[in-house]
């Protein structure tokens, strides 16, 4: 477990310009962002204990930030 934000400037690194070109023209791919940040900030307040969680919580948020990534990542890409 590592309690290190997964930030989405390190998970897609140099792609900046386009995750905020991509957040001001489409509000799905906006609503994915927060999306993501939502889930990441629970997973990260898990990991630290701040509010300690089930394990198998912490497995499902994980599960979900790994498909939200997954479909940012599949945006970009087109």
């Amino acid at each position: 477990m590592s309690n290190t934000p997964h930030n989405l400037s390190e998970e897609f690194p140099g792609q900046l310009d386009k995750i905020h070109a991509l957040k001001v023209s489409n509000p799905s791919f906006a609503q994915l962002l927060i999306d993501y940040d939502e889930v990441n900030d629970e997973i990260h307040v898990a990991e630290t204990n701040v509010q300690p969680t089930s394990h198998d919580h912490e497995t499902e948020l994980r599960r979900r930030r790994l498909a939200i990534k997954d479909r940012i990542a599949a945006a970009l890409s087109n």
